[in-house]
């Protein structure tokens, strides 16, 4: 018994399809930023670990973060939040680690802007009951 070309062909792809050959979705890629500001008492960090959302214009999930405070400041990790009324930074961590002392917590929360509104995280620190940001970094993502 003599198959056609053509049957053999759709027989494969009729085959593969049912096999489960289907396209996989897009993985996810996870980043980190690492932040550092000031030095000696003053040393202090943060990790913020985040991710883009898929499909939507200027959107993080901010998954995670960690920050250390220097022996002699309280520490923000902070996003520029386009629609704070005050600074225009919005704190992500719950609250500050001070004093030498460090803190972690997972969010995932969504952030997102305008397009055209660059997203930045900054890590900002503040001495004893100060108002005024000492020392800081930022970073895109």
């Amino acid at each position: 018994m003599r198959i056609p070309a053509l049957s053999v062909t759709v027989a494969v792809v009729a085959a593969t399809v049912a096999g489960g050959a289907a396209p996989a979705a897009a993985d996810t890629l996870v980043s980190t930023v690492t932040l550092e500001a000031g030095n000696g008492l003053h040393d202090n960090s943060a990790t913020v670990t985040y991710e883009r959302v898929d499909g939507a214009v200027n959107s993080v999930k901010i998954i995670s973060l960690q920050a250390f405070s220097g022996e002699r400041d309280c520490v923000w990790v902070e996003w520029n939040d386009p629609k704070d009324v005050g600074d225009g930074w919005t704190a992500l961590n719950s609250e500050p680690p001070c004093y030498g002392g460090s803190m972690g917590e997972t969010l995932n929360r969504i952030i997102k802007a305008p397009q055209g509104h660059q997203l930045k995280v900054r890590l900002a620190a503040y001495h004893d009951g100060g108002i005024e940001v000492i020392h800081k970094d930022i970073a895109k993502l």
